[in-house]
């Protein structure tokens, strides 16, 4: 789900027309290594925190369906976590940098969701709304100074970025369905008496199923007061 979030937001800014105008787009770590070998325009999109929103946690399983309507499996709820990114510009001159910057976020506030047709692999089979927060109120995250001082780096103008997004439950395959009923046979006597064939189970005055058993197709009993198509109430 992480690197889907990362696509997502890619898509994003390349929608915007960062790309197009040289600017590089990157997810490294905007460590002081790493600025000191930078050679274009770049936007780091560093993710520094990832943390469960506990708050939307459910429990249970939902059943999943074939195109004939039958059970081929249960799947747990997803769960959501917060996604935290550094978003940082990087040039020759601060001007440079507060222009991209201000682009960046002029796309970012732009939506609170990540636009659908930017969802691939399980956000796109989930199909649920990515949320996005760019510069908001403070959270009991890291400081910018701490998280600068743990990249090693000098701090310097960046957006918070935060995205809660869902992680796929984990999905239980259903066996194949039942066709044949249950039968019983005896044990053999102590006397040595052989065991007998065996007789199929069913409901106290079903009629015998036949030689397939519980396969075989038998007309089902409607209620009373309930009528077929066509047909007069039973």
């Amino acid at each position: 789900m992480i690197h889907e979030v990362d696509e997502g937001l890619r898509l994003l800014l390349v929608d915007a027309g960062l790309q197009e105008s040289g600017v590089d787009l990157v997810f490294d770590a905007p460590t002081k290594d790493w600025s000191a070998r930078r050679n274009a325009p770049t936007i780091s999109v560093f993710l520094h925190r990832i943390r469960e929103d506990a708050t939307r946690r459910r429990t249970g399983a939902a059943e999943e369906h074939d195109e004939e309507g039958m059970v081929i499996g249960w799947r747990t709820p997803p769960r959501w976590y917060e996604l935290t990114y550094l978003v940082t510009a990087w040039t020759n001159r601060p001007q440079d940098e507060h222009r991209l910057l201000s682009e960046v976020l002029r796309c970012l506030v732009r939506s609170d969701v990540l636009p659908a047709r930017m969802h691939t692999g399980s956000l796109a089979e989930l199909g649920l709304a990515v949320e996005l927060e760019a510069a908001g109120p403070g959270t009991d995250g890291p400081s910018a100074s701490d998280v600068w001082s743990a990249l090693g780096g000098e701090l310097k103008a960046a957006i918070d970025l935060r995205v809660w997004a869902p992680l796929a439950g984990e999905r239980t395959a259903a066996g194949p369905p039942v066709t044949e009923g249950l039968v019983v046979k005896s044990a053999p006597a102590r006397d040595g008496d052989e065991a007998g064939p065996g007789r199929r189970l069913r409901y106290d005055g079903a009629s015998d199923p036949g030689g397939q058993g519980f396969a075989a197709e038998r007309e089902r009993q409607l209620p009373p007061g309930r009528r077929r198509r066509g047909g007069a109430a039973r």
